[in-house]
C-alpha cells in the first residue's frame, strides 16, 4: 500500500501544483507545498536524466543490490512528495502534454532563464488568456526584468551580488558564502509565501497572476538590519566574523575542549559572565560598563574574554551560562546534532522508503495543530510516474 493511501493530506489537499523547476530553489518550493498537502507532479527532462542535481554526489541513496541510483543526497533534500514525469518539451508532443497538465493546475512553478519558455508556447504570456486561473510563478537569477535579467543565477553569485558575502567571514579573510545554498532555500520559501497569496487571491476572485521573483532579490532582502543601517547612514558594515555589529558579548568563544556560543543581552547577564569568569571588576571597568562602550572596546574585552574562557570546557561554560540565564549554546557537528534528544523530539529527521530503497531525509519544521505536514512520498526517480500519470484524463488525482 502507497503511504498516500493511509496518510491525511494537509492544508493544502486538493490544490495542484504542475513544478518545471530544478536545482534548489524552485524544489524547495514545491517540496513544502506537498509537505502541506499539496498534490505536486515533477517535470523532468528525459534527454539529461533529469533535474541536475540527480547528478550532484556522490553520496546517492544506494538500492537493494548496493548500487547507487538517482537519488542523490542534493536532490532528496528538495524532492518529497512529488512524482515524477518525464517530458521532453522541446517536442510538440511534450508542449502539448504540458498545456494539458497545466490546464489541471492551480499552480505552475519554473525556473528557465526568462523568455526561455517562450519558444515552447509555455511562458506566462503565451499561458495566461487559455489558463485564467493559474498562478505562475517564475524565479530566476535576476528577475524577469532589469538590466541583468538575461544572466543566470545561482546561489553563490546571488550572495556574492546581494552584498551578503560581504558581511560574512573572518575580518581580515576572504568574503565567504553560507554553507549551504542558503540563497536558493530562502528564495524559495518567499516563492511559497507568494504562491500562497497569489492562491488566495485566485479562490477570492478567480484570477490567476504571474509571481516574477528573483534569487538576488531575495538575497538583498535578507540583508535585513545591516542593509537598513546601510541605506539610512552611507556607512559600509564590515566582516566581524561570528560577532554582532550592536551586541557585545556576542559570538563563538573557544573552550578548553571546543566552541561555545555566548549571547549576551544586556549589562547585568555580563555582569554575572564576568563573575563566572573571576573578572568581577570588568563590570565596572568604563570601558565595558554599557554595552555601546563595550562595542566601542571590542578588541580590548575580546583580549581578556578569550584566555579566560580557555579555562573552561564547553559544558561547563553553558551550564555555567543556564544557571545565570545568560544564553549560551553548543557548536555542535552533525553527528551531535542528530544524536540529539531535540531532533528526534521535534521529528527533523525522517525516514522513508524509495521503492527497494530506505531514505534518510530531514523534516519539515512547521508543526500545525489541525492540519499536520505529512510525508507521503519518497523522493522518486526520473521518470518513475510517467506511464501512471501521461495520458491519464485526470493526471492530478493519478499522483
Amino acid at each position: 500500500m502507497d503511504a498516500s493511501d493511509t496518510l491525511p493530506h494537509g492544508a493544502l489537499d486538493g490544490v495542484k501544483v504542475l513544478d518545471l523547476s530544478r536545482i534548489l530553489a524552485g524544489p524547495t518550493c514545491t517540496q513544502l507545498l506537498g509537505d502541506l498537502g499539496a498534490t505536486v507532479i515533477k517535470v523532468e527532462n528525459p534527454k539529461s536524466g533529469g533535474d541536475d542535481t540527480r547528478q550532484w554526489g556522490p553520496p546517492y541513496a544506494m538500492d537493494a543490490d548496493g548500487n547507487p541510483t538517482d537519488l542523490s543526497a542534493y536532490y532528496m533534500a528538495a524532492n518529497r512528495n512529488k512524482r515524477s514525469v518525464a517530458v521532453d518539451i522541446t517536442t510538440a508532443e511534450g508542449q502539448a502534454e504540458i498545456r494539458r497538465l497545466a490546464a489541471e493546475a492551480d499552480i505552475l512553478i519554473e525556473n528557465f532563464k526568462p523568455g526561455g519558455l517562450a519558444k515552447y508556447g509555455l511562458d506566462y504570456a503565451s499561458l495566461k488568456d487559455e489558463f485564467p486561473r493559474l498562478v505562475y510563478c517564475s524565479i530566476s537569477g535576476y528577475g524577469q526584468t532589469g538590466p541583468n535579467n538575461h544572466r543566470p543565477g545561482y546561489d553563490l553569485v546571488a550572495q556574492g551580488f546581494s552584498g551578503i558575502m560581504s558581511l560574512t567571514g573572518d575580518p581580515e579573510g576572504q568574503p565567504v558564502k553560507v554553507g549551504t545554498g542558503i540563497a536558493d532555500v530562502m528564495c524559495g520559501m518567499y516563492a511559497c509565501i507568494g504562491i500562497l497569496a497569489a492562491l488566495r487571491h485566485q479562490e477570492k476572485t478567480g484570477e490567476g497572476q504571474q509571481i516574477d521573483l528573483a534569487l538576488v532579490d531575495s538575497t538583498i532582502a535578507w540583508l535585513i538590519n545591516e542593509g537598513v543601517a546601510y541605506l539610512n547612514t552611507g556607512t559600509l558594515p564590515t566582516r566581524r566574523g561570528n560577532e554582532h555589529p550592536s551586541i557585545m558579548p556576542y559570538g563563538v568563544y573557544e573552550t578548553s575542549d571546543s566552541h561555545v556560543i555566548l549571547a549576551v543581552g544586556n549589562d547585568a547577564q555580563f555582569r554575572r559572565v564576568m563573575e563566572f569568569l573571576g573578572l568581577e571588576g570588568l563590570a565596572d571597568d568604563p570601558r565595558f560598563a554599557t554595552n555601546p562602550a563595550r562595542l566601542e572596546h571590542r578588541a580590548a574585552l575580546n583580549d581578556i574574554m578569550i584566555p579566560a574562557l580557555k579555562r573552561f570546557t564547553m559544558d561547563e561554560v553553558i551550564a555555567a551560562m543556564e544557571a545565570r540565564k545568560v544564553t549560551a549554546g553548543p557548536v555542535q557537528t552533525l553527528d551531535r546534532v542528530f544524536a540529539s534528544d531535540q531532533v528526534a523530539a521535534r521529528g527533523m529527521a525522517i525516514d522513508m522508503q524509495a521503492g527497494d530503497t530506505p531514505v534518510k531525509l530531514l523534516g519539515n519544521p512547521l508543526n500545525f495543530s489541525r492540519t499536520p505536514v505529512t510525508y507521503r512520498h519518497a523522493p522518486p526517480s526520473c521518470g518513475a510516474d510517467s506511464d501512471r500519470i501521461l495520458g491519464s484524463e485526470d493526471p492530478f488525482s493519478k499522483a
